[in-house]
């Protein structure tokens, strides 16, 4: 006896799974929030960032599944808009959301408004805030942006972590062969090339270089560990007036580049990680941010 309803049941299933093989029926991997934050703490630990720093997870429903991702250097109410419109219900970025809690939660345009504003806006668009800061500044997908990006050959890490050589501030390079001697003027004009900004300069332009350390954001200790170590030039994020002043009288030759000028180039580092924890391609933004000031023409008046 032929069950009837058992062959068009068979015929249907076939159907479906034909079906599933359509671009609108694609299957994609289901990972929640609190599987992504575990996988980035494997390639940025906590245990690698400063203990005053904050790192992971700071708004957000672990057990949610990730249905989009947006990066981005700062945690700003206008990025957590951004990523809630294109359909991204986390947010990764470099910097934290805060480092002390904030007092009170409303709505405002920034924290500067309401120092809470950043988590209001997070909950209520679903958006978790994920960050890695110092444990990214530090890690050794970092050491390989600034001096790739400058053509500089990367040796060593200048301030290397108690826990691991491998690990820390600033990177030492040299001078690749065959691309010197190189000035301190045409490193600078090779900074303003590359990122689109000009950068401060101290020293004498004419002099050649042979050592170079770059470090992004601020040079902490790198800028004294760099004199100690006669290196040539210190390329920075940022660093204080009187500092650079003092350094630069000491025979550090200096370029900064701007806190987030330096920066900005670790989202795409942050997104490749995202990536690499299994969110797929496609599901990915990186929010550009490199147009939160700008330098005002130069008129003659």
């Amino acid at each position: 006896m032929i069950d009837m309803a058992g062959s068009k049941k068979d015929k249907v299933q076939r159907g479906l799974a034909q079906r599933a093989s359509g671009p609108l029926s694609k299957q994609l991997p289901t990972m929640t929030v609190g599987a992504l934050e575990r996988a980035l703490l494997k390639e940025f630990p906590a245990a690698d960032a400063e203990a005053w720093d904050r790192t992971g997870m700071t708004v957000g429903d672990p057990a949610r599944l990730v249905e989009g991702v947006a990066v981005a250097l700062d945690p700003t109410v206008d990025a957590v808009e951004e990523a809630a419109s294109m359909g991204a219900n986390v947010l990764v970025t470099h910097h934290p959301a805060f480092l002390q809690p904030p007092d009170s939660f409303s709505p405002a345009s920034s924290v500067a408004a309401n120092p809470g504003a950043l988590v209001w806006a997070a909950v209520a668009r679903g958006v978790a805030l994920l960050s890695y800061h110092t444990a990214l500044d530090v890690s050794a997908q970092a050491q390989r942006v600034l001096p790739g990006m400058l053509n500089l050959q990367f040796r060593s890490v200048e301030v290397p972590l108690a826990s691991s050589k491998r690990k820390g501030y600033g990177q030492r390079c040299t001078v690749k062969a065959g691309d010197g001697p190189l000035t301190l003027g045409q490193l600078a004009a090779r900074c303003t090339s590359v990122f689109g900004r000009q950068p401060r300069v101290w020293g004498d332009f004419s002099r050649e270089l042979e050592r170079v350390v770059t470090t992004t954001g601020s040079a902490g200790d790198v800028a004294a560990t760099a004199l100690r170590d006669q290196v040539d030039c210190l390329v920075c994020g940022e660093i204080k007036y009187h500092e650079a002043l003092a350094l630069s009288q000491a025979g550090l030759t200096i370029v900064e580049l701007g806190h987030d000028t330096s920066e900005l180039p670790l989202a795409a580092v942050l997104a490749a990680a995202v990536e690499g924890a299994g969110v797929p391609g496609e599901l990915i933004t990186i929010i550009d941010q490199g147009d939160n000031w700008s330098y005002p023409e130069t008129t003659r008046v």
